[in-house]
């Protein structure tokens, strides 16, 4: 590690690397870099099951994206998703970021809450213009909605307003047919949080004071590190439909599993300096995103947006001085609050 190279230290919960170890409550947990990977491309670990509803309501959205879809249906879900991406330059979409942010900061005043203003809006307005919806703006505001009450299990009143939103977003999708533009809908709310999360976090480690050396790194790169070191999605699961071998345990079928990102992106098994930036090499070794037939379609564009604010807070706010919390969820990582000075 170089001075110029932030050290993040492990969030609040993040277990250490070891072999997979079993949680009557909770499952199989599985840490280990080398793990994680096995499992995210075995096909022996699939995606838990979702339940579906009625047309036009969070419980179709869940059933109908690529995000849930069960193997037989999963490769021609994520090609819509692909191929709406496909025409998508990421360069023009940091611009996009870069022109929302600094339209923002112009009428902040000296002060902005990065998380209300920044995180969630501009990338979720930026990508929906260009994937085609009707009221970009209107589209950011119902997709939060959906993403609130999108894993199941939360408040049956978010479930309710999320119906709503997902009625409003089918409204301001593209024509086309209704999987089709589930599958644009999808792509928008993976985006919301993780995103989110990643300005949120960048901008908590990045911005002077915190780290006022770091200015001479690209964004770029900071990015892939902080996704690294203090990722926005800590963990995905997986339910394993035979019985499989992983990391030296004999998995049951029918297992539920947990892959800890924030465990296995510092494993000392595959990083030289696990807990440090990785000068020359940033993202290198990166599981986040996910990998294989169902990785995320959408990094470079992620990126890209993410690149595009943090590029303008690097250049005109310094970090205030007030702790970051965050929102509590079981797999991500989201500041509640994050305010900034204008300078």
């Amino acid at each position: 590690m170089t001075d110029n190279w932030p050290h993040i230290a492990p969030a609040p919960g993040t277990p250490a690397c070891g072999p997979p170890s079993f949680e009557p409550e909770r499952g199989w947990w599985v840490t280990r870099h080398a793990d994680v990977r096995v499992a995210l491309t075995d096909p022996a670990f699939q995606v838990p099951a979702v339940d579906t509803g009625p047309p036009g309501t969070l419980a179709w959205l869940r059933a109908t994206v690529s995000r849930f879809s069960p193997p037989r249906r999963h490769a021609e879900r994520r090609a819509v998703a692909v191929s709406a991406l496909a025409p998508l330059d990421p360069d023009d979409l940091r611009q996009d970021a870069v022109r929302l942010t600094v339209a923002v900061l112009d009428r902040a005043g000296d002060r902005v809450d990065v998380m209300r203003e920044l995180a969630r809006p501009v990338p979720l307005r930026a990508l929906a213009d260009r994937l085609g919806f009707a009221d970009p703006a209107a589209a950011g505001t119902a997709v939060a909605v959906v993403a609130a009450a999108y894993h199941p299990g939360v408040d049956p009143a978010l479930t309710a307003r999320a119906d709503r939103a997902v009625t409003a977003l089918l409204a301001l999708a593209p024509q086309g047919p209704p999987e089709v533009r589930a599958n644009l809908i999808g792509l928008l709310v993976q985006a919301c949080d993780a995103t989110a999360g990643l300005i949120g976090a960048s901008a908590h480690h990045l911005l002077p004071p915190a780290a006022p050396a770091a200015a001479t790194a690209r964004t770029a790169d900071l990015l892939a590190e902080v996704l690294r070191l203090d990722p926005p999605v800590r963990a995905t699961r997986r339910v394993t439909v035979h019985e499989v071998r992983l990391g030296g345990q004999d998995l049951a079928a029918g297992s539920p599993v947990v892959l800890r990102f924030d465990a296995a992106n510092r494993d000392p098994q595959a990083f030289t300096e696990p807990a440090a930036f990785q000068p020359g090499r940033p993202g290198a070794g990166l599981l986040t995103f996910g990998t294989g037939e169902r990785g995320c379609p959408g990094d470079r564009h992620a990126l890209a947006l993410a690149t595009g604010v943090l590029d303008v807070l690097r250049e005109r706010c310094r970090r205030g001085p007030n702790p970051v919390c965050h929102e509590p969820h079981p797999t991500l990582r989201v500041p509640t609050t994050l305010e900034v000075n204008v300078r």
